[in-house]
């Protein structure tokens, strides 16, 4: 089947019209001609028959086989402008025009959070990415996005799994650089005994690591898991959520300070541990809302801890269920909300129903956010500024900050 690409999905694979419909081919790109077999409606080993311009070599020798990159087979303003593209696309759906102001892309190298999955195999251990489409285990040395502090500690989780690993199960191990060094979380390997303590307890000991738990048991934690938040250092529970990259959260955090200056009071809605909360607090008093207590516990004590903050109160509240309601968001100058993939509809109603007239929305989902954007701007907002952050480098994940202001 000889197909031309018209657009990439969602997921970057390549769109094209095809004899009996729509056809999806990996690792093409708009404009491009290609050959290949396809099976339940994708071409997943394509030949690529004419180029695109921004066709470039993938620089990493695991690309064809690995799924955690998408896009290196593009050039960085292409990749750039696609992402910027999603965004104005999604919102176009919803009969919104925007332009983006910046996309600010991480440099290689700087991921300071990943999560590998490690195996059991006749030979001995696995341990690295999932192959495309695929629950086959790739390892992946000398990966160019992650930083060398969480590459040093393979052999670490090599180890691991051949202390606590089966042949039958897979263990998913999340690490995370700390201002400590590296932290390790595990899930799904065999059920914790004395011996397995000891043996992790010691492997945590050898390899340095930070601190080391076990499907939510903390085996070793010899120096505090801090992460810095402004002035206010915070130590999250084990495999809490992070910015990807410093660079990345340095962007979001930049952009969110821009659109909230002058507020005295802020509502920081999906909290975490105090990503924007404590830089804000800075400048303005802050209450954080967040569902997970421990969360806000770190949040908390690093705020106590810290000097030269103003005052930030937390509440812990499902915001899915119990959202805040008008009369409560009526008390803040502004509001930020960085919800999880699914958006933030039930709290973006009542951020309608209320007196707000400003509101900073940070979001890892274009359309999730156009739907909350419209409920917005039907309650009399506008959308005044929109910048798009890629701190997942070569891969369709996209994340951005927009300011919405009620005149």
């Amino acid at each position: 089947m000889i197909v031309s690409i018209d657009r990439l999905s969602l997921i970057a694979d390549g769109v094209a019209r095809g004899p009996e419909g729509t056809v999806h081919v990996a690792m093409a790109l708009p404009g491009e001609t290609v050959e290949g077999e396809a099976v339940d409606g994708r071409i997943a080993a394509p030949r690529i028959v004419t180029p695109s311009v921004d066709r470039v070599k993938p620089p990493c020798p695991h690309y064809r086989a690995c799924g955690g990159c998408v896009l290196q087979h593009a050039s960085d303003g292409f990749v750039a402008g696609w992402k910027a593209d999603v965004v104005r696309q999604a919102l176009a759906a919803r009969g919104i025009e925007a332009g983006v102001e910046r996309v600010e892309t991480s440099p290689l190298a700087t991921r300071r959070r990943a999560t590998f999955s490690g195996r059991r195999t006749k030979k001995g251990t696995l341990v690295g990415f999932h192959a495309r489409a695929s629950d086959t285990v790739v390892e992946v040395p000398g990966c160019l996005i992650l930083r060398p502090e969480l590459m040093a500690k393979l052999p670490a989780l090599n180890e691991a799994v051949g202390l606590g690993g089966s042949r039958k199960g897979e263990i998913a191990f999340a690490l995370t650089l700390t201002d400590a060094g590296v932290e390790v979380a595990a899930k799904g390997g065999k059920a914790m005994d004395p011996a397995l303590f000891e043996a992790l307890a010691d492997l945590a000991r050898r390899h340095d690591l930070a601190r080391l738990s076990w499907d939510g048991e903390t085996v070793a934690a010899p120096r505090p898991a801090s992460q810095t938040f402004g002035k206010a250092r915070v130590t999250p529970p084990p495999g809490s959520f992070l910015q990807a990259t410093a660079e990345g959260e340095a962007a979001l955090v930049g952009a969110v300070r821009e659109m909230v200056a002058g507020a005295g009071r802020i509502a920081d809605l999906f909290a975490g541990c105090g990503t924007f909360a404590l830089p804000l607090a800075e400048a303005a008093e802050v209450h954080a809302v967040e569902g997970e207590a421990a969360m806000l516990a770190a949040l908390d004590k690093g705020w106590r801890e810290a000097q030269g903050l103003k005052r930030v109160t937390h509440e812990a509240r499902d915001l899915f269920r119990r959202p805040l309601l008008p009369d409560e968001i009526d008390r803040y100058d502004a509001v930020v909300i960085d919800p999880p993939r699914a958006g933030a509809e039930a709290q973006v109603r009542e951020i309608a129903a209320s007196k707000l007239r400003r509101l900073v929305h940070v979001s890892c989902n274009p359309v999730t956010f156009a739907r909350d954007a419209r409920a917005l701007l039907d309650a009399g907002f506008a959308l005044e500024r929109l910048v798009v952050v890629d701190q997942f480098r070569w891969s369709a994940h996209i994340e951005l900050v927009a300011s919405f202001i009620r005149h």
